[in-house]
C-alpha cells in the first residue's frame, strides 16, 4: 500500500492487478443479474410461505390462498415474482392454476444457506 494524495492508504499496481483478475473471473453480467432476480423473488416472507407450501405438492392458486389467507391478488401477485424469477412452474387445469417448484432440490438448497447463516 501506498499513499495516496489524499493521504489514504491505496492499493499498490500489483494489488489492482490481483483485483482485476479476480474481477475477469467472476460470473457474466447476465448470470449476476439472473442471480440478484433471484434473491429479490426470495426476499419476502410471504414468497418463502409459497415456496415452503410447494415444497411437497402442487398446489392451485385457491389452496394457498387459504393457506396463507391473504387475498387472491396477493397471492398471484407474489406468485408472478416467483414465476417471473422461474422459481415455479405453472398449469391451468380448467379455470384452476397449479403451480409447482421449477426445481425440486431449490428449497433444500435454500434451507442450507439459511441454516447456516442462523449458525454463525
Amino acid at each position: 500500500m501506498k499513499s495516496c494524495e489524499t493521504g489514504k492508504s491505496c492499493p499498490d499496481n500489483k494489488q489492482i492487478e490481483k483485483l482485476k483478475e479476480k474481477v475477469s473471473e467472476l460470473p457474466s453480467d447476465e448470470i449476476l443479474h439472473r442471480y440478484s432476480e433471484i434473491i429479490k423473488a426470495i426476499a419476502d416472507p410471504t414468497r418463502l410461505k409459497i415456496l415452503y407450501l410447494l415444497n411437497d405438492d402442487e398446489l392451485c392458486v385457491c389452496e394457498l390462498i387459504s393457506a396463507l389467507d391473504k387475498p387472491q391478488p396477493t397471492v398471484s401477485h407474489h406468485l408472478n415474482i416467483l414465476k417471473n424469477a422461474e422459481l415455479v412452474k405453472w398449469r391451468k387445469e380448467g379455470v384452476w392454476i397449479h403451480y409447482k417448484l421449477s426445481n425440486p432440490n431449490m428449497l433444500d438448497i435454500l434451507k442450507n444457506l439459511l441454516e447456516n447463516e442462523r449458525g454463525k
